[in-house]
This record gives structure tokens, sequence and C-alpha cells, in this order.
């Protein structure tokens, strides 16, 4: 089987992720993941989510580039692209990895600056007196 490529996005974060047959490798920007995310292991449980959902820990390997955003948009990015490569893959992962939410994609994003307001949301302090 060749390899298999998707994308995932959140926030202004972007993952391009490839799946090839193999022993369970997950690479990340050329580092291992325990490399790439450090101590954060809540992360590295949710990037490894979709491998655990359909039992592939071990019979696949990743290879992703992920850039723009922070570590976290990162994580979230490249655990969506896991997510829509393996259903390219087998198509019978999407009755899996649909009810779970892994499909679906954080559509928030920040919020724009208005003007008259010190941020998207915050105004001036009001001064009665």
């Amino acid at each position: 089987m060749a390899k298999t490529y998707a994308t995932g996005k959140r926030k202004s974060a972007i993952a391009k992720v490839w799946l090839t047959p193999g022993s369970g490798e997950i690479t990340v920007n050329g580092k291992s993941l325990d490399e790439w995310l450090g101590g954060h292991e809540a992360l590295k449980t949710l990037v490894q989510l979709p491998l655990k959902a359909t039992k592939q820990q071990t019979s696949v390997n990743i290879e992703a580039r992920a850039f723009g955003g922070g570590y976290s948009a990162q994580a979230d990015a490249v655990k969506l692209g896991i997510t829509k490569a393996l259903v390219a893959y087998d198509e019978g992962f999407r009755k899996i990895v649909k009810p779970l939410g892994l499909l679906t994609r954080d559509p928030r994003k920040v919020e724009r600056k208005k003007p008259g307001k010190k941020k998207a949301r915050r105004s001036p302090q009001f001064s009665k007196r």
C-alpha cells in the first residue's frame, strides 16, 4: 500500500500527514512524538487517540509536518490529519472515528479587534464622573 496523505487544521496551525504501513512510529517535524511534545502527556495521548480508537498503534507509521500556531493547536491539527488519513486508508474506520467526533474540525478562531475597543470585546474603562 502506498502513502496516504491528509491535512488537518486548527486555529492558524496546519498539519500535513502521511500514513504508511509500518511498525507504529510517529514522526512530527523530523522528531519523535516524545521529542516534539516534550512533557505534554495530555497532548501526546490526544495525538494518539485516532490510532488507539482504530487499534492501529503498531500497524501504521505516521510522518507529519506541522507549522503555524502553538504546540497545542499543532497537536490538534496533527490529530485531525491522522484521523483523515486513516479514513482515506480504510473507509471502514469512519464508523469508529465519526461518533467520537474526531473527524470534526474545531471551527473556533481568534476574534478580530473592533474599533473603539481595547481588544475584541474589552471596552475602555468607564468613568461616570
